[in-house]
């Protein structure tokens, strides 16, 4: 029976161990790594066949340096090319080693390495497995190591984790049945074995049943690899795929929605006279998850001295400025961005080109035909004052074009959205106070900017159902979506835009550039979205919903008093979210400090909350090892208490049992087929008392003699100064 157990404990331990390997092939350029899995196979089984030291090592070094001689030496084994080979790799790594250039090791060294360390686990597994019988610390490794390169690397874990979890119980359960077996001096039948592993592996495999049907919970922490990429300072930008991402300009925003760490990484410079919103794209077709680009976009190429696009009719009135932009290293777009109403580039690096697409916007510098970031220009441009009364009085029709590309919705938005667009907009008579009536929405109504704690839809749910109606929590990409689909409800042809916002202002820069014009940084962080909706005879003009965010964009009138806010009634009430009653908005931001506020707080947020992701796991993993360091300690504070409470046998039993554990570990061993009558005389002995012997008589009376209550009393105290003595 020992025999048997001891096969099964040891083949769970060599399928633990090959958990540490099998991640070889994946996360480094290891070939043939089935030979580093025979070679661990056959140190397992020198020391289950329990080899004597003299034969095993020279075995194990055989096997060692025919692994070797089979993946580098092509020579003869053992003749002098073979030698002179072997020479030659150990004396230029042992050089290695010695200055410490760890990164010139061959690939023959790393490999002798490997199978040393492959040697020694089998001994350390052999001493935890059979001598010890505690694989406990092993196993908690072994999910750790697992956890971490499922986290850090392209090893996806998930079948292993569920494996380590089977072998684990069976190892655990295995040893405790082989110590139960060892200790029992009675002789056991194959029949009874073999029944007493059956409770064991119908534990296990109800166990993995249960959790494989259960419901499980979506990740109720951030991947913590952007924040460390961030804390680290390096590059790389949301991933669109709804998970926790590191905010930045992407490509792909097919599916919206996640939280997202911040990246304060410069990015460029711009140097402009005011503040500017950095237009790169906008975006067609709703999806319900996302936006897609899907129109037919007539690319041209373009002369940069005369770019001829507009975003806006002629009729507009413009301010001619002139600016600059440099990127860095972390701008890898291949796209040009510019403000509203830019006419003209220059010093654009030769012999770039560049491509227009007129449906979205889309600048591109190519070079031989693939996008090139440029490094700096300079441009014109007129920022763009829009008339207010122009605005309000636009009542021609919309383009065919324009009707058929920005009007269109996915069959995923829900009806109670189209109701509340409708009742938003239902007091305003034309289409710029209806779209001012939705930018405004999002300003209260219990709406809360924030970049954490952001869901991501799943299923059949609509992406900005979800915002408006369930989370009411987000950042500028809810705010912008849920936007548009509101206008396009109402036939209101209105378009998603993305690029960056105007950024930190550097006062230090703005001498260099005289007094017209000023330095601003802008980062990864912001990267931005926002909306823009169609007027005819104007064209398209931006609006601004994120909270805490304001609207570059100038809106002039012929009056004083007009402030551009919707013109109602006054008898018209507010718009009140679904459900909710009207109350204040303590989240509203003003609207320069705002801009800032908000960043900062999401910041602050970000920051707290990430700590605390790692602060919670950290806590969660020490404290089960503080526990276990201390739990003779604590352990014996339980029993005393319990046992000075009510002295029972129950309690007198349990407390003399740890009382022999702490004297086991702290003051000395008992001896093997060492009564408990002579241990107590040792231990007293030891303490120059006579209390162990009181203590062992009155519990071998329990035990042997079947006696249901204690002869003396005061016992607690007899205990409570042997556990003093043996952990002082």
């Amino acid at each position: 029976m020992k025999k048997l157990l001891l096969s099964l404990i040891y083949i769970g331990g060599f399928f633990l161990l090959l958990e540490w390997l099998w991640p070889l092939g994946i996360l480094t350029n290891t070939q043939n790594a089935g030979v580093f899995y025979l070679y661990a196979a056959f140190c397992f089984f020198l020391a289950f066949m329990q080899v004597r030291w003299y034969i095993a090592v020279p075995l194990k070094l055989l096997g060692l340096i025919f692994v070797l001689d089979g993946l580098f030496i092509p020579e003869r084994i053992f003749s002098s090319g073979w030698w002179s080979i072997l020479y030659e790799q150990l004396m230029f790594n042992a050089e290695a080693v010695w200055a410490q250039e760890w990164w010139d090791f061959t690939a023959f060294f790393r490999s002798l390495l490997f199978l040393v360390l492959l040697w020694l686990v089998s001994y350390l597994l052999h001493y935890w497995l059979v001598i010890a019988r505690k694989a406990l610390f092993f196993i908690i490794l072994t999910f750790i190591y697992i956890t971490v390169i499922d986290t850090f690397t392209p090893y996806e874990a998930q079948g292993a984790i569920i494996r380590t979890f089977i072998l684990a119980a069976f190892v655990l359960g295995l040893l405790q049945l082989e110590k139960e077996v060892s200790d029992d001096r009675k002789e056991i039948k194959w029949k009874t074995a073999i029944l007493a592993l059956v409770p064991l592996v119908c534990a296990v495999l109800l166990a993995v049943a249960a959790g494989a049907a259960l419901p499980k919970f979506s990740p109720q922490w951030p991947d913590p690899v952007p924040y460390l990429e961030n804390v680290t300072g390096g590059a790389g930008t949301g991933g669109g795929e709804g998970g926790v991402q590191k905010v930045g300009y992407g490509e792909n925003d097919s599916r919206l929605g996640g939280a997202f760490v911040q990246d304060d990484t410069l990015v460029f410079q711009a140097i402009v006279e005011d503040r500017q919103y950095w237009r790169a794209e906008s975006k067609d077709q709703y999806t319900g998850k996302g936006w897609e680009d899907t129109l037919e976009e007539p690319v041209t190429g373009r002369d940069p001295g005369d770019i001829g696009y507009s975003l806006f009719e002629e009729g507009v009135e413009t301010d001619p400025s002139q600016g600059f932009i440099d990127f860095t290293e972390e701008a890898d777009f291949g796209k040009l961005l510019y403000p509203y109403g830019m006419t003209a580039i220059g010093n654009l690096e030769n012999p770039l080109e560049i491509e227009l697409h007129t449906q979205t916007g889309e600048m591109e510098t190519r070079s031989g035909g693939d996008a090139v970031q440029p490094a700096s220009y300079s441009f014109d441009y007129g920022a763009p004052a829009f008339d207010l009364r122009q605005l309000r009085e636009a009542s021609g029709e919309d383009p065919v074009s324009v009707r058929e590309k920005y009007l269109q919705l996915p069959s995923s938005v829900t009806e109670r959205t189209k109701e509340l667009a409708s009742d938003v907009v239902s007091e305003y008579g034309n289409r710029y106070d209806k779209a001012k009536a939705v930018e405004s929405y999002f300003s209260s109504n219990g709406f809360e900017y924030s970049t954490t704690d952001v869901e991501v839809p799943e299923g059949d749910e609509d992406y900005v159902d979800q915002f408006v109606f369930e989370t009411k929590k987000g950042y500028c990409d809810n705010y912008s979506t849920s936007m548009v689909v509101m206008l396009r409800a109402e036939g209101i042809p209105a378009r998603w835009v993305k690029g960056f916002t105007g950024g930190e202002i550097k006062e230090t820069d703005a001498e260099l550039f005289g007094e017209n014009l000023n330095a601003y940084d802008i980062t990864s962080a912001n990267a931005h979205s926002w909306v823009e909706v169609y007027f005819p005879d104007v064209g398209w003009v931006p609006f601004e919903p994120t909270q805490g965010f304001t609207n570059n964009a100038d809106f002039t009138s012929g009056t004083d008093t007009d402030s551009g806010e919707p013109e109602r009634s006054e008898e018209s009430p507010e718009v009140e979210a679904p459900d909710q009653q009207q109350e204040g908005n303590p989240q509203q931001i003003g609207e320069e400090e705002g801009a800032e506020g908000s960043a900062e707080n999401g910041r602050g947020e970000g920051f707290l909350r990430n700590l605390l992701w790692w602060i919670v796991p950290a806590v969660i993993l020490v404290l089960p090892a503080v526990m276990y360091v201390t739990r003779l300690r604590w352990l014996s504070w339980y029993h005393g208490r319990r046992l000075a409470k009510n002295e029972t046998p129950d309690s007198f039993q349990a407390a003399y049992r740890h009382l022999l554990v702490v004297l086991d570990k702290k003051v000395q061993k008992r001896g093997e087929g060492e009564t408990l009558r002579t241990y107590a005389k040792a231990i007293d002995h030891r303490f120059e008392t006579v209390d162990m012997q009181h203590l062992t008589t009155q519990y071998e009376r329990l035990v042997y003699r079947k006696e249901q209550r204690l002869q003396r009393a005061g016992l607690s105290e007899l205990w409570e100064n042997l556990i003093k003595k043996a952990l002082s």
